[in-house]
């Protein structure tokens, strides 16, 4: 079983205000991407400001707060991690990359197999996100 989890636990201290919240073509970025792992059951990892960023997930998607976020990704990595229950791989997605679409995410999880133990997209040949983590790899997560 696949399951989506969304990191949006960054204080986007450089930003100036909530990045989460920013809007593209008048949707929060939280919003689009939340909609785009709509069908791998997203977890949306929050942190700074949670409740005002809260506030661009769909009703019923569920939610967890890092309350080490501060720490950095990897702290929001493992509250995800732990809320995402028995699943065999984690779709991750950042809340500020409203472009990545479900083909995309769909093509990550497709690349799946027994021999590997996580997927990245490539752009160009260059890597980026979704970044799908299989079993192994989530095991690792809480010694980050």
């Amino acid at each position: 079983m696949t399951r989506a989890l969304v990191l949006a636990a960054g204080e986007a201290r450089r930003f100036g205000s909530p990045k989460q919240l920013a809007r593209v073509d008048g949707v929060p970025l939280l919003t689009r991407v939340v909609s785009v792992a709509l069908p791998w059951s997203p977890v949306v990892v929050l942190g700074a400001r949670a409740e005002a960023v809260r506030t661009a997930v769909a009703e019923g998607v569920e939610s967890v707060v890092a309350s080490d976020w501060a720490e950095g990704q990897a702290a929001s990595l493992r509250a995800g991690v732990a809320a995402l229950g028995d699943v065999d791989w984690a779709l991750v997605l950042l809340a500020d990359m409203p472009f990545v679409t479900r083909e995309v995410c769909s093509a990550v999880i497709a690349a799946a197999s027994a021999e590997v133990d996580a997927v990245r997209a490539v752009y160009s040949g260059r890597p980026g996100h979704p970044v799908l983590l299989g079993r192994a790899v989530l095991d690792a997560v809480p010694s980050l």
